[in-house]
C-alpha cells in the first residue's frame, strides 16, 4: 500500500511538472508574437507621425525603441503569467485561439493608442472613457468620419494573422509539449524554474531595478519620443489606474502625497500661505484682496471656444484670415498670447475653470448633485448675479444639464432650446450652429433688467471634428503660404473654415457690444478648451511650448492690461482676474493669479502655466511636476528672461507641486463622503 501511494504521488509530481513546463514553454511562445507585434506598430507609429524636419540623435530614438520593447515585454509576460492557469491543460486549437484573441486585442489596442495620440498628442489617456461618458453615438459618428477605420480594421486583422502565423511557426519548430518529456526530471525541474523566473522578471520589465512604471515612459529630451514608448495595453492601464485614483475622493491626502507633502499645512507653507492648521489652509484658498469702495458689478459674458488654439493667432493677415470680425477688437482687448488650456478635453477644462480641481471627471457621479461651495456659478448667483449657461451643443452631454442646475446656474439653454426658439435651426451631430447662441445673446442681454447683472458662461460646439458647417457660410479663400505651422492633417482646411467660422461671430458679438448701450457695464471675456489636432503634433522644440496654448482675451471699457500679457499662464488664472474687475468677492479659490496686477515676488504671483494632468511651463521650458529629466526647453519668442538659462528650477517645481497638492486637497477634503 505503502508503495502504490509513493508510485502515485510520483506520478502526480511528474504530471504537476509535465504541465507547469508546457504551460510556462506555451507562455513564452505566446509572448515572442504579442512583442513583435506591440514593437512593428511602435516602429511605424514613430515613421508615421514623424514630424517633417524634426531631428533627435539615433542613440535617443534606439533608447525609444529598446525602453517600448521592454514594456511590450512586461505587458506581454503578464499576459502569459496569468494564462498559466490554462495554458498548460488546453488542447493545441485551444491555444491558437487564445493566441489569436490576445494578439488581436494587444494590437488593436496599440493601433488605437496611434490614432488617440494624432488626435490628443498623447498617448491614451483617462480622457478615453469619455466614450462611454459623452454622447456615444456622436462619438462614435466622429470616429467613422474622422478616422480610418475600415483600414486600421484591415490592418489589426493582417497583424493578427501574422502573429498567429508567427505562433503556430515557433509552436512548430519549438514543440513546447514533447520536447522536453524525455529529459531527466532534474532537468525539467530546474528549466520549470528558470521559464517561470524569465517570465516574471519580464513582467517586472528588469532584473536589478524596481519594476517598470509610468516614470520609465521618460526616457530623452524630447516629449514627441517618449509619448512613442508605451503601447495601447499600457496606456490603457495607466489611464484607468489615473481614473481610479481621481474618483478616490475618501482619501483627502492623496494629491498631497503624489506631489511630496505629508499634509497640506507643508505645502501651504512652501507658499507662504498661513499654516497653523487645516482650517486656516482652507481658509487662506478663497482669502481675496478688498474690492474697492464703491465698486460696481458688471455683467460678465464669458465664451468657452471650442478647440480654439492659439496658433492661428499668429498668421493671421489680410491674404490669411481666420479671425473675421475679432481682428479689429483686438487693439481694445487684453491679449494673453501665452496662455495654456487646463485639461486636453472640453469637459476637463469645463469642470477645472469652474470648480478649480484637476480631478476629473468631478461632476458625473454623487458629487455633482451636490452644491459645490465655491463653484463659480454659486458665487456669481451669491453675488446677486442671474447666472445663464449657454451652449450650442446638447446639454445633456455628460449630465451638465442636471450638473449645472445644481452648481448655480439659474438657466440651462442648450440645441433643443434654441432649436425651439429657432425653427429653422439644424440638429447636428453635436448641436446647432453657434450663430444661434449669439442671436440668443444679444436678444438676452437687450432684455436683462438694469438692476441685476447677469453672469453667462458660453460653450460653443461647431469649430468640432468632422468640422461641418452651414451651408450658406461662405468660406474665406487663404494663402496657405501664410501658414507657418504643419500641414500634415487632412483636416487642416476645413478646421480653419470652421475656426474662422466660430471667431468672426465671436467678433461680430463684441463689436456691437462695443457700439452698444451695454459696453461700459458689461465685460467679455474668451478662452479655448483645448487645443486642437489639425494644427499638428508640435514634436520640434521651438513649437512645443504650442502644444497647450488657446487665446485668453478680455473686452471692456477702459481696461488696464498691465505688464503680463505675454508671460506664461493658464486657465486657472482667468476667474482670479475676472471676479474681480467684474466687481464680485466670493468664496472662490485661489487657483491662480490676477492677470491685469504688476506681479510680485510671491510663490502664487509667479508667472507660470499649470496643466491640470501634472505638468507645469515657466518662461524656459515644460515639465511634469516632481520630474525634473522630464523638463524640457520650450518658450514663445517672447519670455520673461531671454537670456537666462534653460533649465529645471526646482524652487518652480516645488511651488507647483504645492500649488496641485491644495488644489487636489481642498476638493477631496470638501467633498469626501
Amino acid at each position: 500500500m505503502q508503495l502504490f501511494a509513493v508510485r502515485h504521488l510520483s506520478q502526480f509530481l511528474h504530471g504537476s511538472l509535465r504541465g507547469v513546463l508546457r504551460g510556462l514553454m506555451r507562455a513564452w511562445v505566446l509572448v515572442i508574437p504579442l512583442v513583435v507585434a506591440l514593437s512593428v506598430i511602435r516602429l511605424g507609429q514613430l515613421a508615421y507621425f514623424w514630424p517633417t524636419g524634426f531631428q533627435v540623435s539615433t542613440s535617443d530614438v534606439a533608447s525609444v525603441v529598446v525602453q517600448g520593447l521592454r514594456f511590450d515585454l512586461k505587458v506581454s509576460a503578464i499576459a502569459g503569467f496569468l494564462l498559466l492557469l490554462v495554458l498548460p491543460w488546453v488542447s493545441g486549437q485551444v491555444q491558437g485561439r487564445i493566441a489569436a484573441g490576445f494578439a488581436f486585442v494587444f494590437v488593436m489596442l496599440s493601433l488605437v493608442n496611434l490614432h488617440y495620440f494624432s488626435f490628443y498628442k498623447t498617448p491614451i489617456d483617462s480622457l478615453v472613457f469619455g466614450l462611454v461618458e459623452d454622447d456615444t453615438v456622436a462619438v462614435l459618428q466622429t470616429i467613422w468620419r474622422d478616422f480610418p477605420v475600415v483600414w486600421t480594421l484591415l490592418l489589426a486583422g493582417t497583424l493578427t494573422l501574422a502573429s498567429v502565423g508567427l505562433h503556430r511557426f515557433l509552436l512548430r519548430r519549438l514543440q513546447p509539449d514533447t520536447v522536453l518529456q524525455t529529459r531527466h526530471v532534474a532537468v525539467r525541474l530546474v528549466l520549470a524554474v528558470v521559464f517561470l523566473f524569465a517570465l516574471l522578471f519580464a513582467g517586472k520589465g528588469t532584473l536589478r531595478e524596481m519594476a517598470l512604471q509610468r516614470q520609465h515612459l521618460t526616457v530623452t529630451t524630447s516629449p514627441f519620443l517618449n509619448d512613442m514608448v508605451p503601447n495601447g495595453v499600457i496606456a490603457l492601464k495607466y489611464a484607468f489606474d489615473s481614473r481610479g485614483q481621481s474618483q478616490d475622493l475618501q482619501n483627502p491626502l492623496l494629491g498631497l502625497v503624489k506631489m511630496g507633502f505629508q499634509s497640506p499645512l507643508a505645502a501651504a507653507e512652501v507658499l507662504g500661505l498661513p499654516h497653523g492648521d487645516e482650517a486656516q489652509v482652507k481658509a487662506a484658498l478663497t482669502a481675496h484682496d478688498a474690492l474697492a469702495v464703491g465698486t460696481v458689478k458688471k455683467n460678465l459674458v464669458f465664451f468657452l471656444m471650442e478647440s480654439w488654439s492659439a496658433e492661428p493667432f499668429l498668421y493671421h493677415g489680410p491674404k490669411f484670415d481666420v479671425m473675421g470680425r475679432l481682428a479689429s477688437t483686438l487693439d481694445k482687448a487684453c491679449h494673453f498670447s501665452n496662455f495654456d488650456s487646463a485639461q486636453a478635453g472640453t469637459h476637463p477644462s469645463l469642470e477645472a475653470i469652474l470648480f478649480s480641481t484637476p480631478i476629473t471627471p468631478l461632476t458625473l457621479g454623487d458629487v455633482g448633485r451636490k452644491p459645490i461651495a465655491w463653484s463659480i456659478p454659486k458665487v456669481m448667483r451669491d453675488a446677486g448675479y442671474q447666472t445663464l449657461f449657454v451652449t450650442s451643443a446638447r446639454s445633456g452631454w455628460r449630465d451638465l444639464n442636471r450638473v449645472l442646475a445644481v452648481q448655480g446656474f439659474d438657466e440651462v439653454i442648450d440645441a433643443n432650446t434654441l432649436k425651439a426658439q429657432y425653427p429653422t435651426a439644424t440638429l447636428g451631430i453635436w448641436g446647432v450652429w453657434d450663430s444661434y447662441v449669439f442671436q440668443y445673446l444679444q436678444k438676452r442681454l437687450a432684455a436683462q433688467a438694469p438692476d441685476k447683472p447677469l453672469f453667462v458662461f458660453v460653450l460653443t460646439s461647431t469649430n468640432h471634428p468632422p468640422y461641418d458647417l452651414p451651408a450658406d457660410y461662405q468660406r474665406v479663400p487663404r494663402d496657405m503660404s501664410q501658414w507657418r505651422g504643419e500641414t500634415g492633417s487632412d483636416t487642416l482646411m476645413l478646421n480653419l473654415d470652421s475656426y474662422h467660422y466660430a471667431t468672426d461671430l465671436l467678433g461680430g458679438f463684441v463689436q456691437d457690444l462695443q457700439h452698444g448701450p451695454l459696453k461700459g457695464n458689461t465685460l467679455v471675456a474668451a478662452t479655448g478648451d483645448h487645443n486642437v489636432r489639425s494644427f499638428g503634433l508640435y514634436a520640434e522644440p521651438g513649437r512645443r511650448y504650442l502644444q497647450r496654448q488657446v487665446p485668453f482675451v478680455i473686452w471692456g471699457d477702459a481696461l488696464n492690461c498691465g505688464p503680463q500679457q505675454a508671460l506664461p499662464a493658464s486657465h486657472r488664472d482667468m476667474f482670479s482676474t475676472l471676479l474681480p474687475l467684474a466687481g464680485v468677492d466670493g468664496p472662490y479659490i485661489n487657483a491662480g493669479r490676477n492677470l491685469l496686477r504688476q506681479p510680485n515676488r510671491s510663490p502664487l504671483d509667479a508667472p507660470r502655466a499649470m496643466f491640470f494632468t501634472g505638468e507645469a511651463r515657466n518662461a524656459q521650458g515644460t515639465w511634469q511636476l516632481g520630474n525634473k529629466d522630464s523638463f524640457f526647453c520650450s518658450a514663445p519668442p517672447i519670455s520673461l528672461s531671454p537670456g537666462a538659462p534653460c533649465q529645471f528650477n526646482a524652487q518652480d517645481d516645488l511651488h507647483e507641486r504645492a500649488r496641485y497638492g491644495l488644489l487636489d486637497w481642498n476638493v477631496r477634503i470638501s467633498l469626501k463622503k
